[in-house]
């Protein structure tokens, strides 16, 4: 009895135990561990490399509100906030508050920015594997390669190179999208609890995150309603949600007036934007354009992810993958409309013809679905998703031409800017004006590529092609992300960098600091974050009495020329062909 049950123990029921198997399936098992964290590790890297140029931020005025919170929340000096209190979140600024603890020179510190950014970032690849498999049911192999093709996607790569929410965003969707398919799977208090957490955290990035906390509080509502969420679970789920919300609002308290809030206050134009028809016409253009948007950057992909989640919802069985696909289309469209409202109620706002970056998250969600799909789902079922995909794609494309040149006729053109949708500029090559017809098409021929591929009888061929698709996404992601770098994030970065630095110049500690509006923003903000040491108030000509250095306006012969001799200064040294020059009281 003892011989048979080490023989069974040892995986042969007769004859001995082969020791070459048994180390074989231990390498096996340690394979798919360390590919994840090859790929992280590859990915973080790969983030930190496409940031090269930009040793300064170049996304202002978002950025540099981010960078002054969160040297505020380590100890330093405040700054200025493009935030209204409204709007405001201190987890951003949180998360990378430790990298100004160092007190390092400030190209130092936002390198470390970038470093915390990009390894954050690149938590997408072992989220969307573990997606993969949990939700759409995949292998090992079709996970991990449809997570590397999420994973490389420019519109969440790209949020790594900036001091941006968007940054940490795109991760932690993913992350509550896994923890609310384990809620519905196995209802309980630590699931509940998880699930909290991450909506609590989504809440305390962005605003964002309050679309995350309604469709929790639905998702919660519904399961109680249901009776698998009995009265401690529910207490697990909203506890975080409650601490996260009120650490916000504890932690702007405590900051106080350190960071001054420049936003203004929602205006009246976002209740006009639902209340009347050319507003809420305006609303449902936009949030139709967004999410075209999404369909065209993952080449039909999330067209096709979108036509499957709304047949899972409706669709008996399943519940678990059923409620998360729920959760995905109703936040995705939620931000989609939450966002439009939002800006409409910017006071002067010129409209945009697109404005994807709060959806952008979303995109690695919607691509790891269309790219799971390709994978045991019958032929004749996906190509009605294609043939979806396809019509919402020709329609989309004219219907945005027309607004486009509707606009344009009634002399209002619909703003297009490099952090609209800097994806769809590369592909489309739209670096000057929107062309959505180009972007359609970039989305059709995507699904008939697929639709070629599929049509394959024999099994084989059919799983090489896809091998090969899917390395061609992977390809034309990075290549996109590179001409991103080249054509936006360079010309931004040395556009915005001053030469020579403040260091250079000899402005050092405690020296007091001030900067002149004349200076061009992007300059004046680059160097107002050099002084690490104390904030660097604004002014218009006359400089702040206590002030031993100022930044001003360098224009030899130009108006607007600073004299700071008038004032006692002398000048340190500048630039005079991007204007600007730093002086000091004699």
């Amino acid at each position: 009895m003892t011989i048979e049950v080490e023989a069974i123990r040892a995986g042969d029921t007769g004859g001995s135990a082969d020791p070459g198997r048994a180390a074989s399936r231990r390498g096996r098992r340690w394979l798919l561990p360390l590919l994840l964290v090859g790929g992280w590790l590859l990915a973080t890297a790969w983030r930190v490399w496409l940031a090269r140029h930009a040793s300064m931020p170049f996304a202002h005025t978002d950025e540099d509100s981010y960078l002054n919170t969160a040297r505020a929340l380590a100890g330093g000096p405040g700054g200025f906030s493009s935030e209204n209190e409204t709007l405001r979140r201190i987890g951003y600024p949180l998360l990378i508050a430790p990298a100004f603890l160092l007190d390092r020179d400030f190209l130092d510190t936002y390198l470390l920015v970038r470093v915390i950014n990009a390894a954050l970032n690149a938590t997408v690849l072992p989220l969307a594997y573990l997606l993969g498999c949990r939700l759409l049911g995949l292998r090992p192999g079709p996970a991990l390669a449809a997570a590397v093709v999420a994973a490389t996607l420019p519109a969440v790569a790209f949020h790594a190179t900036v001091a941006m929410t968007d940054a940490v965003l795109g991760p932690l969707l993913l992350a509550w999208l896994l923890a609310v398919h384990r809620l519905v799977d196995r209802p309980g208090p630590v699931a509940a609890a998880v699930c909290g957490a991450l909506a609590g955290a989504a809440h305390l990035v962005h605003s964002r995150g309050v679309v995350i906390v309604a469709g929790f509080a639905l998702l919660a509502l519904a399961l109680v309603v249901r009776r698998r969420l009995g009265p401690a679970a529910l207490l697990a789920a909203v506890l975080p949600v409650a601490v996260a919300a009120l650490g916000n609002e504890a932690g702007a308290r405590l900051l106080g007036d350190t960071v001054h809030l420049l936003g203004d206050p929602a205006s009246g134009n976002a209740v006009r934007a639902l209340t009347s028809v050319r507003g809420l016409s305006q609303v449902l253009a936009s949030v139709g354009t967004q999410l075209w948007y999404l369909t065209v950057v993952t080449f039909g992909l999330a067209g096709l992810a979108g036509a499957e989640a709304v047949t899972r919802v409706f669709r008996r069985g399943g519940a678990a993958a059923r409620w998360t696909f729920g959760a995905a289309l109703l936040t995705t469209v939620g931000v989609a409309v939450g966002a439009e409202v939002v800006l409409a109620g910017v006071p002067d706002r010129v409209p945009d013809a697109i404005y994807a970056r709060y959806v952008q998250v979303f995109a690695p969600f919607w691509m790891l679905v269309g790219v799971g799909l390709l994978f045991g789902t019958a032929y004749r079922p996906l190509l009605r998703r294609i043939a979806v995909t396809v019509l919402l794609l020709a329609v989309g494309g004219a219907l945005i031409r027309l607004r486009l040149d509707h606009a344009e006729a009634q002399g209002a053109r619909l703003r297009w800017g490099g952090f609209s949708a800097p994806d769809l500029m590369a592909l489309t090559d739209g670096w000057r004006q929107m062309r959505p017809l180009v972007g359609s098409a970039i989305g059709v021929a995507g699904c008939l590529l697929l639709v070629l591929v599929l049509a394959t009888r024999r099994p084989a061929v059919r799983t090489g092609l896809l091998a090969v698709v899917l390395a061609a996404l992977v390809v034309v992601n990075v290549a996109t992300m590179q001409v991103i770098t080249q054509r936006l994030i360079r010309p931004l970065a040395v556009a915005g960098t001053p030469v020579p630095s403040v260091t250079e110049l000899g402005v050092r500690p405690p020296e007091r600091v001030a900067a002149s509006t004349g200076v061009r923003y992007q300059l004046r903000f680059n160097l107002s974050h050099q002084v690490t040491w104390t904030e660097v108030p604004w002014f218009r000509d006359r400089p702040p009495a206590d002030a031993a250095v100022v930044f001003a306006r360098w224009a030899p012969g130009e108006p607007g020329d600073w004299d700071g001799a008038r004032y006692g200064f002398v000048r340190l040294g500048g630039d005079p062909q991007r204007q600007w020059a730093a002086w000091r009281r004699r």
